[in-house]
């Protein structure tokens, strides 16, 4: 007797080209000839599409193109079988009616169709829920040029106007300094409430980690943290003395629930830290930080950044956020070098990065509209990135880098132009014998920290991390000695955070080279270097070197 259902990997052996060009899509089919002196074979094919879209991957079910290219794919006994188990009505077109089915907004027609292509969601690991409030009980030392950055910022922020920004390189130990200053700060003024503001949960976790790493050393006092993000709630009107950890979308959403609420902590807050300060004029999150930082004139108010600018050529934003921090800018100060980044290189606390750039020409065109719209926005339309993640010449020039940097390096990260162009560089890598994953925003959470754990292990064989979207912060895995930049943009500060990732020095648990490959689209604005992204805005800011 025949068995119910049918695997995603079974409907993908039986397909044919033709079925095959339609589930991969033309640009990933034409990179793969190029790839292979243009002879496609049907079994790699093959193999790409169960590395995408088998494995037990729900996403191939919940993503409307894929599931209708599997449905379309189905023998019809098995069409009928499925219209059966979901119940409908019989029609001339069983294909058409299962392919009009939303299983977005019905859970159960989604669990029918998970049962009947066999895909059991992965239970989730027990996660270690940590309370929004408990008590932290007093080896956390810094770099000399850290502790004098430290006591610099502490004498600057206690003259008018009390608040300044901390420019450090990524990678130069920014969090760990800003804790020494957290922690004198609420030695001398406790009890007191110190709040500490960010947008990403990576980032939030990572503060709230190096908290109470560094009090259970440095501090003089049991003393509470709580956490304000996702599915952490407190109520905010009990705080007294503590650090608070906070998201920038759940503090708008209590402001919104009581409008005092910021008054409330304003009163309390002596100090207030804003992780990624660039972001800090962003009308919602100006809001939350002025609400709570002028509620009292001596109220200290700190920024942290790599990249103290919004922007690479606009002036006047740039100037608007120098003067929302007093225009005090505290920065690494080094005898002997020309700046803090080539002191961090030379002493081994980043790794001396060389840049390499891929120039691709783009094999479209665009229309004098799209071209006034891509040249008057701050980013590149998406209309345009989807393009450029389908451009099979550009696609098998960045194939071709990656192997190349294999050679040399055992991990990798890649960023790609949009979620889609991401997962087609993963799945042309693994289908040439190399191991690639794929992290986006769309990755499920269980997913995403298995192969992330994946990515930073010890394993000597080469792993490559292509991803969009979701690894520019509150990602560091030390071991990563390459990065490709296949993602063109306007902005320094994200170029930065992209090179960011792969620059970890020696004495930082990572590397004295770091390869960085930018895929350089002709005619468009790029950036090379680190150092151009530490200087670009001085002059904007009054510097205490």
């Amino acid at each position: 007797m025949e068995m119910p259902g049918i695997t995603i990997e079974e409907i993908i052996d039986n397909m044919d080209f033709s079925s095959m060009e339609k589930l991969l899509g033309e640009s990933l089919i034409e990179t793969l000839k190029k790839l292979s002196d243009n002879q496609t074979n049907l079994d790699e094919c093959k193999k790409i599409a169960k590395i995408l879209y088998g494995n037990n991957n729900p996403n191939s079910i919940r993503e409307d193109k894929i599931r209708i290219q599997l449905i379309d794919a189905l023998p019809l006994n098995k069409a009928q079988e499925l219209s059966n188990s979901l119940g409908l009505k019989k029609s001339k077109n069983i294909y058409r009616d299962l392919m009009k089915l939303n299983l977005e907004k019905n859970a159960e027609i989604q669990n029918i169709f998970f049962n009947f292509f066999g895909i059991v969601e992965e239970t989730a690991a027990k996660k270690v829920h940590q309370p929004a409030a408990n008590e932290i009980i007093p080896q956390y030392s810094l770099f000399k040029h850290q502790r004098e950055t430290a006591l610099k910022t502490l004498a600057i922020l206690k003259e008018p106007p009390n608040k300044a920004v901390l420019h450090m390189p990524t990678g130069s130990g920014k969090t760990r300094t800003a804790m020494h200053i957290v922690a004198r700060h609420m030695q001398e003024y406790g009890p007191t409430l110190v709040c500490w503001l960010a947008n990403s949960a990576e980032l939030l976790e990572q503060a709230a980690d190096d908290f109470e790493h560094s009090w259970s050393v440095l501090g003089d006092r049991p003393i509470n943290i709580y956490r304000f993000w996702g599915d952490k709630n407190l109520y905010l009107k009990d705080l007294k003395d503590g650090f608070l950890v906070a998201g920038f979308a759940k503090m708008n959403a209590a402001s919104l629930k009581d409008e005092n609420i910021l008054m409330i902590l304003g009163d309390r807050t002596t100090l207030t830290v804003v992780d990624e300060a660039h972001q800090a004029i962003a009308p919602t999150y100006r809001s939350i930080i002025e609400g709570i930082h002028t509620k009292k004139p001596q109220n200290i108010l700190l920024g942290l950044t790599a990249t103290p600018g919004r922007t690479w050529a606009d002036i006047e934003e740039d100037k608007e956020l120098s003067n929302f921090f007093g225009d005090n800018k505290i920065k690494i100060s080094v005898n002997g070098h020309s700046d803090p980044v080539t002191f961090l290189i030379h002493q081994g606390y980043l790794a001396k990065p060389t840049f390499n750039q891929i120039n691709c020409e783009t094999k479209f065109s665009f229309t004098e509209k799209e071209k006034q719209d891509i040249y008057a926005s701050s980013e590149f339309p998406k209309v345009f990135m989807d393009r450029l993640a389908k451009d099979h010449d550009r696609n098998y020039q960045i194939i071709l880098a990656i192997e190349e940097l294999i050679t040399r390096h055992k991990r990798i990260i890649v960023f790609g132009a949009t979620v889609e162009h991401a997962t087609i560089l993963a799945g042309l890598l693994c289908v040439r014998g190399h191991e690639a994953k794929v992290v986006t925003g769309e990755t499920p959470t269980t997913q995403r920290n298995r192969i992330i754990n994946r990515f930073k292990s010890n394993d000597p064989k080469p792993i490559i991390l292509c991803n969009y979207g979701v690894l520019t912060t509150g990602f560091d895995a030390p071991k990563t000695s390459a990065a490709v930049i296949a993602r063109p943009t306007k902005s320094l500060v994200l170029f930065s955070q992209m090179v960011g990732r792969a620059i970890r020095g020696p004495k930082a648990g990572g590397n004295i080279i770091a390869e960085i490959y930018t895929i350089i689209d002709t005619s468009l604005p790029g950036f090379r270097s680190i150092e151009e992204a530490f200087h670009n805005w001085e002059d904007v800011w009054n510097d205490n070197a």
